[in-house]
C-alpha cells in the first residue's frame, strides 16, 4: 500500500493498493496531469521481479481523485478530510457488482472453486446422517471369528476389529455404518445381521435442508465465473463495462503474456494461439498493455459509472470508450 497526502484548506490522500491493481492502466489513460504510470507488470505478474504495477509521481499528481473514480477495481481510493470519495455525494459511483441469492445457492461451492479471485467465501451446515439413514446391525460374538474381512471391505469405515492372542473384539460405529450390508455378505460365518429399512420408511424421511452462508469479498472484479458456473443460477453479476474485445489469431505469436496477466482466467493458448472468452472478460484491457504483436483491441460502449457531474472529468473519463 502506498499513498500520497496533502494538507491545506482541506486533506487529501490517494491510496494505492497494488495486491487489488489489474494492471489494466485505466487509471493511468485517464489522468489528466499523466502522474501515472503502468510498471513491469509482466514481470511482476510472473513472478519474476517484485514491486508495484503502478508508479505514481508524487511531484506532478494534484491529487485531484479521479484515477479513485475511474478504477472500476477498488485499487486506487481518494480521501478527503478522512472521507473516501466513494462514499461522497457529488463524486461518480460505480454500480457494477455480483450478488448470491442465498435463498437459490445450494451451497455447492463450486463458485468458491471457479473465482479466479478467490473472493468467494462460504461455509454449510448439513444435515445429521443419522437422520437420512434408518438401520439396524448386529453381530454375534460367538460366531465371529474376527478375520477382519467385513472391516477391511466396509465402504465407511465403520468397523474395528481387535484381534490378538489376548483379546479379540469387533465394534460398529454406528454413526458411520449406512447399513449397506457389504460385511453381511461376505462374512464367512454368516455372524452379522443387517436390516436397511430406509427405503420402506422414504416416506418418513424428510428430504435434507443443506444450509450455510456465503460471502462475497470486496476483492472481487466481477468477471462472471461464478454466474456461468452455477447450476442454479443463484449469481448474478454486472460488469463494469460493456463492449467486446476482439483478435487478429494469425499474428499471435503464442508467448502467453496476455494469459499470464489476465486476472479474470478468460483467456488460454490453444495450438500456441491466445484463445479469448467473452463470458468471463471485464474489458480492462490489461491483455492489449502487453501484447507485443499489439493484436488486442478492447472496445468499450459502455460503463456503470453514475454521478459524474463535472465536464472536465466526464471528458476524461469518456476517452476510456469508443
Amino acid at each position: 500500500m502506498i499513498f500520497i497526502q496533502r494538507d491545506g484548506s482541506e486533506t487529501r490522500k490517494l491510496s494505492y493498493d497494488n495486491n487489488v491493481c489489474l494492471a489494466c492502466g485505466i487509471c493511468a489513460d485517464s489522468c489528466p496531469t499523466s502522474s501515472l504510470a503502468l510498471g513491469d507488470v509482466l514481470g511482476i505478474a510472473r513472478g519474476q521481479i517484485d514491486g508495484n504495477k503502478l508508479a505514481i509521481d508524487e511531484d506532478t499528481c494534484v491529487i485531484c481523485g479521479l484515477c479513485a473514480s475511474a478504477c472500476p477495481f477498488g485499487a486506487l481510493d481518494f480521501e478527503i478530510d478522512g472521507s473516501s470519495s466513494k462514499d461522497l455525494a457529488n463524486y461518480p459511483t460505480w454500480t457494477h457488482e455480483s450478488a448470491i441469492d442465498d435463498e437459490a445457492c445450494e451451497f455447492c461451492g463450486r463458485c468458491t472453486v471457479a473465482c479466479p479471485q478467490d473472493a468467494i467465501l462460504f461455509k454449510r451446515e448439513l444435515p445429521d446422517r443419522n437422520d437420512l439413514l434408518k438401520g439396524e446391525i448386529s453381530i454375534n460374538d460367538e460366531e465371529c471369528i474376527y478375520c477382519s474381512a467385513c472391516a477391511e471391505l466396509c465402504p465407511a469405515d465403520a468397523i474395528t476389529v481387535v484381534n490378538t492372542p489376548d483379546a479379540c473384539s469387533i465394534e460398529v460405529d454406528e454413526d458411520k455404518c449406512v447399513y449397506c450390508g457389504v460385511c453381511k455378505r461376505v462374512c464367512p460365518q454368516e455372524a452379522i445381521r443387517t436390516v436397511c429399512v430406509t427405503c420402506m420408511h422414504s416416506d418418513e424421511i424428510e428430504k435434507p435442508a443443506i444450509t450455510g452462508d456465503i460471502f462475497i469479498g470486496s476483492d472481487c472484479i466481477n468477471c462472471g465465473w461464478c454466474k456461468e458456473i452455477c447450476p442454479v443460477d443463484a449469481a448474478e453479476v454486472t460488469k463494469p463495462f460493456d463492449g467486446e474485445i476482439t483478435t487478429t489469431e494469425e499474428d499471435c505469436v503464442g508467448c502467453g503474456s496476455c494469459v499470464d496477466l489476465c486476472a479474470c482466467n478468460a483467456i488460454v493458448l490453444e495450438d500456441n494461439v491466445a484463445k479469448f472468452n467473452d463470458e468471463y472478460c471485464v474489458l480492462c484491457g490489461a491483455c492489449t498493455k502487453v501484447c507485443p504483436q499489439e493484436r488486442i483491441v478492447v472496445k468499450r460502449t459502455d460503463m456503470k459509472l453514475t454521478n459524474v457531474s463535472s465536464a472536465s472529468w466526464k471528458a476524461a473519463l469518456e476517452k476510456l470508450l469508443d
